[in-house]
């Protein structure tokens, strides 16, 4: 049996991505069809891939409620004034969702026998891809163009989660520790400010 996290909590993490994406589509003022496909490739962006990659079932085609949480949020993102999720609540969130699906994403592959590195890859791609395709279809850069500790935080989320079954440690604990690793870094970054060097070298 693949190991999951549980429903309700899943559910929130893909609203909460799904809500990003429908945010994004309402600052760039387009309909809501616009608005509900930003929010469900959002939403489910990151795991539709990690699934096609390691072989499995897509997720959200066989549970019926991911699609209708996603437009289900797009809808009340329609209705409601924009101001009402700017700020950093929304980016706080973002960062918990972050690091729960990275280590959704890498204890699944790991449980249909990928790899530890691949399965750590693939937690990485769960939790940040859906935001790569959004930012690429809206035309600005993506996270991946950005200094902001974000990937990186998804990674020591998804290697700590892949480290954790190495030592052969109780599930529940090892997930623990890596979410609330990732999310300690991303909430570090978003709180300071933090970022990654950028490449300076000139030629000589």
């Amino acid at each position: 049996m693949i190991p999951i996290i549980p429903a309700p909590l899943d559910l929130l993490g893909t609203a909460v991505f799904a809500l990003t994406g429908a945010l994004l589509a309402a600052r760039l003022r387009q309909t809501f069809v616009t608005m509900a496909f930003f929010a469900l490739i959002t939403g489910v962006g990151g795991g539709s891939v990690r699934d096609l990659l390691i072989g499995a079932p897509v997720f959200w085609v066989r549970d019926p409620w991911v699609a209708p949480v996603c437009l289900t949020v797009a809808l009340v993102a329609w209705f409601t004034p924009r101001k009402w999720w700017e700020g950093q609540l929304l980016e706080w969130a973002d960062a918990a969702g972050l690091a729960a699906y990275a280590v959704l994403g890498t204890a699944k592959s790991l449980a249909l026998g990928v790899a530890p590195v691949p399965a750590v890859l693939m937690g990485i791609i769960t939790g940040c891809v859906g935001g790569i395709i959004r930012d690429v279809l809206a035309g600005r850069p993506s996270i991946l163009m950005r200094p902001e500790l974000y990937v990186t935080a998804a990674a020591l989320s998804a290697g700590l989660c892949a480290a954790g079954d190495l030592l052969d440690l109780p599930r529940e604990i090892a997930w623990s520790a890596a979410a609330l690793a990732g999310f300690a870094l991303r909430g570090a970054a978003i709180r300071f400010g933090i970022h990654l060097p950028a490449y300076q070298r000139t030629e000589d």
